[in-house]
């Protein structure tokens, strides 16, 4: 913010205009106020929608993979949940979860913020849950999870996942699975947090929650106007 601040006078003094931009303290203190929120199209199918997480860094130093390693420091993160839509890149559904709600905990209401039809969606076996087979269920959307190796099969009207518990058998594991499904486009929505994190960072400046789940919307905004771009 302190950098936003100086690079905004300085385009003041370049043109010649008596104004200052605010200071970055108030703009710190009013950011948790400010509803950001990103709209996408409410019209048309969506083929394949693809749903996974990434961290996003509020307190200390290193990667999101480096506080599984026992790293000593205290660290905070928050849970960026992302849904997007294969066929454009464009992120479709959106959320800031704490870094202790799980994928699947998140997984209902990140999906129920789109009213378009969708046809499949693929999530990893992190959402391999009756709360997210059930939620697809009842949006009738197929489901392209894979089961956890050595999972059984569910009672009740989970043919999609039965299905592929029975591939999982045949052949030994998921990988003919994935193929015939075209499960790989789920990598789209890696994609997507890694162009994210590449071009607007992979950390959160504001210390207040309501304001860091402004800052993630604004985020997921800038890089659908980059997307389309």
């Amino acid at each position: 913010l302190r950098a936003a601040q100086g690079f905004i006078d300085s385009i003041f003094a370049l043109m010649n205009v008596p104004l200052r931009c605010p200071d970055y303290t108030s703009v710190s203190k009013r950011a948790k106020s400010v509803n950001v929120s990103f709209k996408t199209s409410t019209r048309g199918e969506i083929a394949h929608l693809v749903i996974d997480s990434t961290g996003l860094k509020v307190f200390g130093e290193g990667e999101w993979k480096v506080r599984k390693h026992g790293k000593e420091r205290r660290r905070i993160w928050r849970k960026l949940h992302l849904a997007v839509d294969s066929n454009t890149h464009e992120v479709v559904c959106a959320d800031l979860s704490l870094n202790n709600v799980t994928d699947s905990e998140a997984f209902p209401g990140l999906i129920r913020q789109t009213h378009r039809k969708i046809r499949a969606a693929a999530a990893d076996g992190a959402y391999d849950t009756r709360l997210c087979h059930d939620e697809l269920r009842r949006k009738k959307i197929s489901a392209l999870i894979p089961p956890r190796k050595g999972a059984g099969y569910w009672p009740g009207e989970y043919a999609d996942r039965n299905r592929a518990v029975a591939n999982q058998r045949l052949s030994g594991s998921n990988a003919r699975w994935k193929w015939t499904t075209e499960y790989n486009r789920r990598s789209i929505a890696e994609t997507a947090m890694y162009r994210m994190k590449q071009l607007l960072g992979d950390s959160l400046t504001l210390r207040d929650y309501d304001g860091q789940v402004a800052e993630a919307m604004a985020m997921v905004r800038a890089l659908n106007r980059m997307t389309k771009a």
